[in-house]
């Protein structure tokens, strides 16, 4: 098994409102990708509380092989998931691992 675990660090200006708004819409995307993605074996989307920390939001998935996860990084869903936050994408930071 592989666990994928990404942090989005999003920029800070502009309407606050907004930014949370387009969070929450890219974290709903996420989710849905279960009922999508045969071999996403488990997705979580956490938007973080702790405004003293550097990151915004956590992505943890599951696959059967990192080959499933090269899939899924390419898979059409996916990739319009991500379209969501380009506008306001500042960081990520990612690793991958196997269990």
């Amino acid at each position: 098994m592989v666990k994928h675990i990404v942090l989005f660090k999003f920029k800070k200006t502009g309407d606050i409102a907004s930014v949370k708004a387009v969070m929450q819409e890219f974290k709903s995307a996420l989710e849905a990708l279960k009922d999508k993605i045969p071999f996403l074996r488990f997705i979580e989307v956490g938007i973080n509380e702790n405004p003293k920390e550097d990151f915004d939001m956590c992505l943890v998935t599951e696959f059967d092989s990192m080959e499933d996860l090269a899939n899924y990084a390419v898979h059409p869903d996916h990739v319009a998931a991500t379209r969501i936050i380009k506008d306001i994408k500042e960081g990520r930071a990612c690793v991958d691992y196997t269990f």
